[in-house]
């Protein structure tokens, strides 16, 4: 489960390992000077926001720390790192089964160099094209609903007209006209997968939702069939890594994994975890790779468990991965997981933040605003920490989370998990958000300075609550 923004309106631009600009990992002094950036300063010259576009926010952040890392360690990350951006087409083929010719569309138009790149309507088009890659595809991140370019149809297939045939992703069988006559209605008439995920309870939520997810396949009978798995408490999370689609009369499960559908995305994933097995920090973490590994080979939902058992138990190691399907929230019946990656580095001091947080579960649990009788006589917080995000790819990119705690399997739950509160982020959205403050709403200057020298401490310890004690 996640805690995003309340505004989700923030992308990254993912900083380069290699780039001799030091600022991108956050090392403006030695590491004996270095703090945690838990209240906002008063100058910080880092650009943060890069650009905006309707009503999206393009944000940068930092890596702190980076380069005091040991060159196993930084090997370590680059192979995760790696192994994250191998899943970034999954992610648009969940979202809706035109995405990736639609963005490989637009990519090719983009790429061609034309007349037309300094007119109005090219920069509507180029507009578009941005707000595409930001949601991973053409509906909206938050929303869910679909968006239309600003530019007209005529024109659209004008500068499409341009651009060689063997640069789009033409269909089997389609010569370049028929093509473009295909790919306009999937891109304006608003009445084509007009919401990605819809929970309208008055329709077939599977019929009237443009996630990949099913394919001739009712709402009931998906239902039905997952229902029918049920053995008891310890069931795993049936469905999270299949399309089911119905061959013949018969509801089939397509499994992604190794020789299943998403192949070769799966395997070059697969390629950079076994080597990052290599340079592995522990025994601990190591088998959590290698269990990550086998399932994706296997797509067995009962080996994405014991993965989840095995990740959970690596506590010591600086470096972490999220890598797999993982969230079930684009899913309107909450069966398939989304791809996912989250690479990071432990943020020490934050950790002992988080730590002292959940060491005073109890008192949090005496404290609280409710009646006596619904207080837990015993209560043990749920152990957490602070992370520095490297990379995010699929559904954790650009949007992205605050904080993390998996696993999402109920009884897996029970036997451990791991809650996070990604810090960089969280400072890199209060760094674009400073000076943004209205004092008509502050009762006296004492406030207005208290609450701008305090704001990204409030907003962590915000996170750090939700995802350890609440």
């Amino acid at each position: 489960m996640k805690q995003y923004l309340i505004l989700a309106t923030l992308a990254l631009v993912l900083p380069s390992c290699k780039s001799s600009d030091n600022e991108l990992a956050g090392l403006e002094k030695p590491k004996s000077e270095i703090t945690t950036v838990d209240s906002l300063p008063a100058k910080d010259d880092f650009n943060y926001v890069v650009e905006r576009f309707e009503d999206l926010r393009v944000l940068r952040y930092k890596v702190p720390n980076f380069e005091q890392l040991s060159l196993q360690n930084k090997t370590l990350l680059y192979y995760l790192y790696e192994a994250a951006l191998c899943g970034r087409d999954i992610s648009y083929d969940q979202n809706y089964k035109y995405n990736l010719l639609i963005r490989k569309t637009m990519e090719a138009i983009l790429s061609h160099q034309t007349h037309d790149d300094a007119s109005e309507d090219f920069a509507k088009l180029t507009v578009y094209a941005k707000r595409m890659w930001f949601s991973n595809g053409i509906h909206h991140h938050y929303s869910h609903d679909k968006f239309i370019p600003g530019c007209s149809i005529d024109f659209f297939k004008h500068v499409i007209g341009h651009v060689d045939e063997k640069s789009l992703p033409l269909l089997p069988g389609q010569n370049k006209d028929q093509f473009i006559a295909f790919v306009v209605p999937l891109i304006f008439d608003s009445t084509i997968a007009p919401k990605r995920v819809s929970l309208d309870s008055k329709t077939d939520l599977l019929k009237s939702s443009a996630v990949n997810f099913y394919d001739n396949v009712t709402e009931k009978e998906a239902t039905a069939f997952y229902k029918a798995m049920k053995t008891g408490d310890k069931d795993p999370m049936f469905g999270l890594n299949s399309k089911l689609v119905k061959e013949n009369g018969k509801l089939v499960e397509k499994v992604w994994k190794v020789g299943g559908m998403y192949s070769n995305a799966i395997e070059k994933i697969v390629f950079w975890l076994e080597k990052a097995v290599t340079v592995s920090e522990n025994e601990n973490q190591k088998k959590a790779l290698e269990t990550l590994i086998q399932f994706y080979k296997s797509g067995s939902v009962t080996d994405f468990d014991t993965y989840s058992l095995a990740w959970v138990k690596d506590t010591a190691s600086l470096i972490d991965v999220v890598n797999g399907f993982i969230e079930v929230y684009h899913d309107p019946l909450g069966f398939k997981g989304s791809f996912e990656s989250v690479v990071s580095i432990k943020d020490l001091e934050g950790t002992k933040r988080i730590a002292t947080i959940g060491a005073n579960a109890q008192w949090f649990e005496d404290n609280s605003p409710i009646l006596p009788e619904h207080k837990k006589q015993k209560v043990t917080g749920i152990s957490g920490k602070e992370i520095n995000a490297v990379v995010e790819s699929g559904d954790a990119a650009p949007t992205t989370p605050i904080g993390i705690n998996l696993p999402n399997n109920e009884w897996v739950r029970e036997t451990a998990s791991k809650s996070v509160n990604l810090g960089n982020i969280v400072s890199a959205y209060g760094h674009a958000s400073a000076g943004n403050l209205v004092d008509e709403f502050y009762y006296n200057e004492e406030i207005r300075k208290n609450v701008t020298a305090n704001a990204g401490l409030a907003d962590k310890l915000h996170t750090d609550m939700h995802e350890v004690i609440g």
